[in-house]
């Protein structure tokens, strides 16, 4: 009889809740506005003969070193940030290695490291998610060969300072060092181009939030030169499609769609925690394109009380440490008004009331 590996039999199974998603998805932490319509344009232009064709990333690659302002040499466009977390556990991983990861994160560093037979090593993060530097270090061992940093983390909006990333390339010069920066454009700060100094770095950034590209599945992952000519050899000449490729030249071009985003998105972001605070709700202070909060025992009541008023937010109770916890991505400023009044209807509903001031 026909059996998988061991290793994919044991995986844990992401299965994100996408049918009947119907209303303002503040549940994804999706771009909730859309690509540039110059994007629209380009994708309405496009022939017969450029969708027959294989796709070629090469010239794309250069226009995006370019715009990270590294070498060509230094990146590789992937099927989203997916693929690179897939490409980085395929190039160094193998059974009885140890993948490094602090929990709640996000799910597919786990989901990618066991499939090669890794063992992945969790590491609990701080009291108020904030990063255990000094229990990272305490678990590196001889086996660790992958270590995977979401910053901004996803789904508690915490972050990690440069030198602290910088400490654990140090002591783990045997390992791939992943810095996901899948949310970098709410956030502002990069450790892209570090290594340089630390060949064992990588950083790893998608198209899918500000640029609003989502459904095209196109990311870039970057590192030293030798370590990603290694990291090209179990990537497919074609991991990429032509409308992705075709596509994200113009959606580069066009910086002003999205500064303005992101520019909403941040004033949304501390609108968003200035009202829980006004509700004595406790959150924890955000980096990305959304806000973690604890409904406790409210937490189901709420999200339905919402979904009624047609608006999605993600329940993060299954995650390490989020036990009654709520996720909300913010959108721009309209969507920010509607997402407060149906806050504050949701909770009138479910019977939390706000504090008097003092």
């Amino acid at each position: 009889m026909l059996k998988a590996r061991a290793a994919v039999q044991n995986l844990p199974t992401y299965d994100p809740p996408l049918a009947g998603r119907d209303g303002l998805r503040l549940d994804f932490n999706e771009n909730t506005v859309g690509c540039s319509a110059r994007v629209i344009a380009r994708l309405q232009s496009m022939t017969a003969e450029e969708v027959a064709r294989y796709p070629e990333r090469e010239a794309v690659e250069v226009l995006v070193a370019e715009h990270l302002c590294i070498c060509r040499d230094e990146l590789l466009l992937t099927n989203g940030v997916d693929e690179g977390i897939h490409l980085l556990c395929e190039t160094f991983l193998e059974p009885g290695d140890e993948a490094l990861i602090v929990v709640p994160t996000f799910s597919m560093y786990e989901i990618s490291a066991a499939a090669t037979g890794a063992r992945t090593i969790r590491v609990l993060a701080d009291d108020d998610f904030r990063f255990p530097l000094d229990k990272v270090l305490l678990s590196i061992t001889q086996r660790t060969r992958l270590i995977a940093i979401a910053n901004p983390n996803n789904p508690t909006g915490a972050v990690v300072e440069g030198r602290a990333i910088e400490s654990i390339c140090a002591a783990a010069p045997h390992a791939a060092v992943l810095v996901d920066e899948a949310y970098y454009h709410f956030y502002g700060q990069t450790v892209l181009g570090a290594w340089r100094e630390r060949p064992n770095l990588f950083v790893a950034r998608t198209f899918s939030k500000a640029y609003g590209l989502a459904g095209l599945r196109i990311g870039v992952l970057t590192g030293a030169c030798p370590a990603m000519a290694m990291v090209r050899k179990v990537s497919s000449p074609y991991n990429l499609n032509s409308v992705a490729l075709a596509c994200l030249p113009t959606a580069l071009a066009d910086d002003e769609h999205v500064s303005n985003y992101v520019a909403e998105v941040r004033i949304g972001r501390e609108r968003l925690q200035e009202e829980l605070r006004a509700w004595a709700i406790e959150y924890w202070p955000s980096q990305g394109n959304f806000v973690l909060f604890r409904g406790g025992e409210l937490n189901q009541p709420f999200i339905r009380a919402m979904r009624q008023r047609g608006i999605l937010v993600r329940d993060r109770s299954a995650d390490p440490g989020c036990a009654g916890c709520v996720r909300i991505t913010i959108g721009v400023a309209e969507q920010t008004e509607r997402l407060f009044a149906a806050l504050h209807e949701s909770f009138d509903e479910i019977g939390l009331k706000q504090p008097e001031a003092v």
